[in-house]
């Protein structure tokens, strides 16, 4: 799993815009299934994280956001299950729950966001630092726990990326992999918010206005950077930043340079975790695990790349609610085929208690993924996802909603002490969601059918009247403009 990794920087999903190339990760939609509508429940990092161990949502498991909350490591998680069976289980690589891991024979993680340079690292409770890329140790540490594994048991392993995160940086080999590529803008880029409510206007993620200058768009080198590393970061960074800085660019030519700037960085992060993927699924083939194996790669939930002039994630938004998942299960997922089910990050921990022979228990709230990966989904299989976001007014100032998401529409409730309005937006024809027909009497059936459906499911999901004042985490109306990113 990687971290803010969007399903459009992924070349196997075939993005319009071709951001990048990614062979290794495109090696698994090949050999076995590409999910098209893999959603998360609470699109931020830590609250995906929680629920993606427990099957849970979060007024279950109680990891509502990134500013207040610790994982309760007592609470049923599914390596905890497989560990019971008899597997060997690992985690390695970003953790970002605040307390350490449970259920695991070995853990080394990164504290809180990590660096990407010479990283810190957590090793059962002891800290070691790591000359190198983090997304390059993360893979020699999840390589090296493979070769002294004991052979004789199986395992689970997460490798967990803290890439490509902000501030967005790559690996030094890669600062030129693009060669000053000019990227294709979304149509979104310059997005005025007409048609749309308060929330959408007063958010604080606009690569215009909160993208900084020094450390996002990389005006300065990173403080952890040795001399030599600093060398080639200088080589790369410097000759490019003076002749911006000639250009004295502002207003929509500074916003573009920015994006580019931002594309570069970001895409240069995906090409180191699309390599170490790579490495990974090498290792499998030269060990001949590859065919015993279930290999998959997914994110912490998506992320935008400048649609709607955004980055960062949060809203219940396709670009952002919506996750790459491939699956390679040698034998029994048919090779090169694609899903279009509405599947989620909370379908994991029950898929890998079934595999692994282990009962589910009644609080998860996901679904095995097994019959779908069979290529037999069950009829009843879901037809709507209930979506939930608390965390304001920090860090981005998106306002908490809650809402819902199928196959064609969209359906959100946005509240906050300003904000309390409803949105639906109808994806087959305007797929970017660029303008709300709530309240439209065209779509006056399919509106009262998800209000009804919103409503059901949140007393089936066991979701609380009123949200605990908690869970929306600080209470500081800080602007991220002004801020540095949360480490």
């Amino acid at each position: 799993m990687s971290d803010d990794h969007a399903w459009q920087a992924v070349s196997a999903y075939g993005e319009s815009r071709q951001l990048i190339q990614t062979p290794n990760i495109d090696r698994l939609a090949k050999e076995g299934m590409r999910f098209d509508h893999c959603l998360v429940n609470n699109a931020l990092c830590g609250p995906s994280r929680a629920s993606t161990l427990t099957g849970t949502y979060s007024h279950i498991n109680g990891f509502y956001n990134n500013t207040n909350c610790r994982f309760d490591g007592s609470q049923i998680t599914f390596p905890k299950f497989l560990q019971g069976v008899g597997y060997q289980t690992a985690m390695i690589g970003k953790w970002h729950l605040e307390t350490d891991p449970t259920g695991f024979d070995h853990w080394e993680i990164l504290p809180g966001q990590g660096r990407y340079y010479n990283p810190p690292m957590i090793r059962d409770g002891q800290m070691v630092i790591h000359p190198g890329y983090a997304t390059d140790i993360i893979t020699d540490l999840s390589l090296d726990w493979l070769k002294q594994r004991d052979p004789a048991k199986p395992f689970m392993l997460l490798c967990w990326n803290k890439a490509p995160h902000r501030e967005w940086e790559p690996a030094l080999r890669d600062l030129d992999f693009d060669h000053d590529r000019i990227y294709p803008q979304p149509e979104s880029l310059f997005d005025d918010y007409t048609g749309r409510g308060l929330a959408e206007h007063d958010q604080d993620m606009t690569i215009a206005q909160t993208m900084r200058m020094k450390e996002d768009c990389k005006l300065v080198a990173p403080p952890d950077l040795s001399p030599e590393q600093r060398k080639a970061w200088d080589a790369y960074y410097v000759p490019r930043n003076e002749a911006f800085l000639k250009k004295n660019l502002t207003g929509r030519a500074l916003t573009e340079w920015k994006y580019n700037r931002y594309m570069h960085d970001y895409l240069g992060c995906i090409k180191g975790v699309d390599d170490n993927v790579g490495r990974i699924l090498k290792y499998l083939d030269d060990t001949g695990l590859a065919a015993n194996t279930i290999v998959i790669y997914s994110s912490d939930q998506g992320f935008f790349l400048g649609e709607h002039g955004w980055f960062d994630k949060r809203w219940i938004f396709q670009e952002s609610a919506r996750t790459p998942m491939l699956v390679r299960w040698p034998g029994t997922v048919r090779p090169g085929s694609v899903n279009r089910d509405l599947v989620s990050n909370l379908d994991l921990a029950e898929t890998f208690l079934q595999l692994a022979g282990a009962t589910i228990p009644e609080r998860m709230q996901g679904r095995s993924l097994v019959p779908v990966l069979a290529g037999a989904t069950p009829a009843d299989w879901r037809s709507a996802f209930y979506y939930h976001y608390y965390e304001y007014p920090a860090w981005h100032h998106v306002s908490p909603h809650y809402g819902l998401i199928t196959d064609r529409f969209t359906l959100a409730h946005f509240y906050s002490p300003s904000v309390d309005y409803w949105e639906l937006f109808d994806r087959e024809k305007d797929p970017g969601e660029m303008r709300s027909v709530f309240g439209d009497p065209a779509y006056a059936e399919v509106q009262s059918k998800l209000m009804e459906e919103v409503l059901r499911q949140r007393v089936a999901l066991k979701e609380p009247a009123k949200d605990d004042p908690a869970s929306f985490g600080s209470t500081e109306d800080l602007r991220a403009s002004d801020a540095p990113a949360k480490k």
